[in-house]
């Protein structure tokens, strides 16, 4: 009940950089909102890049007394306060050590100053608030810049009209990054720090070079960001191939369990793995032109639940099963999409005053992705 009311609190003051609920309350909303932007860094013609950062134990490395004394500064006073402090307090660990003759060796107790719980409600939104200074530090060096912030990940997408200024500036933003999570006490891992530039049909690749003191991050071509993989021309082609992967596995089990098991309960595995693997971020690689290669593994799928032959149609086996095909599959998962995140997306009626019969759709913004 505490955690809702300070929730609350946190939606009706404008000192956050997060609303606890949107936009980041789910993957897609945040991997949504990355993206858009660097398309938005396409259309016109920006170069963009994105530094994609690995903090080491992030949720354990919090510290205590400044989390408190962020979580003053934010307001949250009295028993709120009282609680979030009293959560945090009086803590204690010690370390069990064995060794191969079996003796046991354990260490004093010692007073736990750091780290917030992972799997509890409360600390992934106590994280976010220790984390919540971040943005407004990075974005008022430069309007040109993003961070996105969800939970322990923690991504930083640059972009500039000129692509001479691009690397000192990125490598400027990059040190005041590094400076904040020394501030925060916080380790950023540069040996798992990447930069990706972006890149499109109307710009060319630019020799990037970042680093820290002695330590330069590696330039890479895809990156994993919340459970996609994305490459420097989002293409989704690596994306798609890892997905292969896992359907052929799943669909190896469908096979060797099609003849041991009944079709309804054969029908439960398929959602268990083939439909997970094939919903997820589907509203991001579906419309892609690799995306034909997993509607051909679902159909394989189909054919081996319904022992139907290779060649055979599967329009009425996807029926008889009560499974949408790929395509439905990504019409559905994107109408859900838009309707659960609709404040991230314009109508004409804001765009324009006039008053047309399609004022009330959704604006479908221009673009400019071609060579002139």
């Amino acid at each position: 009940m505490k955690q809702r009311e300070i929730v609350v609190y946190l939606k009706s003051v404008q000192l956050i950089y997060f609303n606890y609920n949107q936009p980041y309350s789910s993957t897609e909303a945040a991997s949504y909102n990355l993206i858009n932007y660097i398309l938005d860094a396409f259309n016109n013609k920006f170069t963009a890049g994105g530094i994609f950062c690995d903090l080491t134990k992030a949720f354990d490395c919090v510290n205590h007394a400044i989390l408190l004394s962020k979580l003053e500064f934010y307001g949250i006073t009295g028993s709120a306060y009282n609680l979030m402090k009293s959560y945090l307090s009086d803590k204690y660990q010690r370390v069990l050590m064995k060794n191969t003759c079996s003796k046991n060796y354990l260490s004093d107790w010692e007073n736990i100053r750091l780290g917030v719980p992972q799997g509890s409600i409360l600390g992934p939104m106590l994280f976010l608030l220790y984390i919540n200074n971040m943005p407004g530090s990075i974005n008022n060096l430069s309007n040109l810049s993003k961070l996105t912030l969800f939970a322990d990940n923690t991504n930083l997408i640059f972009t500039h009209p000129n692509p001479m200024e691009f690397e000192k500036e990125i490598n400027e933003l990059f040190e005041k990054l590094i400076i904040w999570f020394q501030t925060n006490l916080l380790s950023l891992n540069l040996n798992k720090t990447y930069y990706m530039q972006f890149l499109s049909k109307t710009n060319y690749a630019i020799n990037v070079n970042i680093s820290h003191k002695t330590i330069q991050i590696s330039n890479v071509y895809h990156t994993n960001f919340l459970g996609l993989t994305l490459d420097s021309i989002l293409s989704w082609k690596p994306h798609i191939d890892q997905l292969i992967s896992k359907l052929n596995s799943a669909c190896y089990v469908i096979r060797s369990l099609k003849s041991l098991i009944p079709l309804e309960t054969l029908r439960m595995i398929y959602f268990c793995s083939v439909h997970t693997i094939i919903s997820s971020g589907i509203i991001f690689w579906g419309n892609s032109s690799y995306s034909n290669i997993i509607f051909k593994l679902q159909k394989r799928v189909i054919r081996i639940m319904m022992k139907a032959r290779n060649r055979e149609s599967c329009h009425e086996l996807f029926k008889k099963l009560n499974i949408l095909p790929l395509y439905s599959q990504y019409i559905l998962s994107l109408s859900l999409f838009v309707v659960k995140n609709i404040n991230m997306f314009k109508f004409n009626s804001i765009v324009h005053s006039t008053n047309t019969r399609h004022c009330s759709d959704l604006y479908l913004p221009t673009t400019h992705l071609t060579k002139v």
